[in-house]
């Protein structure tokens, strides 16, 4: 009996890219254009959250993201929220890499049968995220799909010697967060259980939760302030706390772990409301359901002082030599966590 050809679900987003990485760095071409701007950096950035290519004393970092519905955006999202988030999700990019954005480029796919005024509201919100980001909507190309579909090119620049990336940790670091999290999870909840939460929220809490899943932040501020205040690595929240530690580590040309603290992760007391209402236990959406575009990074305990008290920032951990993601929890047993978070392309 013939064995049964994989499908792409078996093996998910993540491995999917690692194979797609290891035929493209094959076959990058020995030509005078990547002798002059494609370095051994820009080989490792192919695995992280952009790509650089040395331009004089600097990086141009470049990031791209593919949003579509209904994966991206639930129906409860506004097209003016649909632009917004388009735009975020690739800043959250430039933003882990510590650059300053420069544009962005936007191809668009929509139904014919999209009313005008949606198409309005949804460019509206792009522009709008580009201006509050003090960024230029450079350039893009439309095409009819079944779906809203839009794929965003961002750009940015970034000191070489500044530049944070996933790899770099070092033992003995602090591991720290820009942010609360879990806040994401528990919007989504409450938008896909509405009928339950109707009445158990009073309406500043309800906006309030829903604002972070519908109107998500990228932390570029932060970058630029974690790339001056030297992180050692730095990587963006969005499949899940414990997939993003384990994206560190692997990425790390040392022996690491991580060891992190349940009672140290900054959450609102919101999320535990949430929690009892729709049975999700607050360390599920906390640790795995991603969304936040907060921050991980790790740093010296010397650099820390020097950040921490120009932005948001909570230490939840630290760097070991273990190769293991190890959590303390609430009632001080240690915990043996393995990697997932949400994942495209997964069955």
């Amino acid at each position: 009996m013939p064995s049964k050809k994989l499908k792409i679900s078996d093996i998910g987003e993540k491995r999917l890219i690692k194979r797609l990485l290891s035929r493209s760095q094959k076959s990058i071409p020995h030509s005078p254009f990547f002798k002059r701007f494609f370095n051994e950096i820009s080989l490792e950035s192919l695995e992280d959250d952009a790509a650089l290519l040395p331009i004089g004393e600097q990086y141009l970092v470049i990031t791209s993201d593919l949003l579509f519905q209904p994966s991206h955006f639930p129906p409860e999202m506004s097209p003016q929220e649909i632009g917004m988030k388009s735009v975020i999700v690739n800043l959250s990019d430039l933003a882990a890499m510590g650059a300053q954005p420069l544009g962005i480029i936007m191809s668009m796919g929509f139904p014919p049968d999209l009313l005008l005024e949606d198409f309005d509201s949804l460019v509206e919100g792009i522009l709008k995220t580009c201006e509050k980001y003090d960024i230029a909507l450079l350039g893009g190309d439309t095409n009819q799909t079944d779906d809203i579909t839009l794929c965003g090119t961002a750009l940015g620049m970034v000191d070489r010697d500044k530049v944070l990336m996933k790899h770099g940790a070092q033992e003995g670091d602090l591991v720290a967060v820009t942010g609360v999290l879990g806040s994401a999870a528990a919007g989504f909840e409450v938008l896909l259980n509405y009928e339950r939460f109707k009445d158990a929220l009073n309406p500043k809490e309800k906006y309030e939760i829903l604002k972070n899943a519908l109107k998500p932040n990228a932390r570029v501020k932060e970058g630029l302030g974690l790339s001056e205040g030297k992180a050692t690595s730095c990587t963006d929240i969005t499949d899940g706390l414990v997939s993003e530690m384990g994206e560190i580590i692997a990425a790390s040309d040392q022996a690491i772990g991580m060891l992190f603290y349940e009672d140290k992760i900054p959450i609102k007391p919101i999320i535990e409301v949430v929690s009892r209402i729709s049975d999700k236990s607050v360390r599920e959406m906390v640790l795995y359901y991603g969304e936040d575009f907060e921050l991980l990074f790790t740093i010296s305990p010397q650099d820390f002082s020097s950040i921490q008290d120009k932005m948001e920032v909570h230490v939840i951990g630290e760097v070991t030599s273990s190769g293991r993601i190890e959590m303390i929890d609430k009632e001080g047993r240690t915990n043996l966590l393995v990697p997932r978070g949400y994942e495209h392309l997964r069955s």
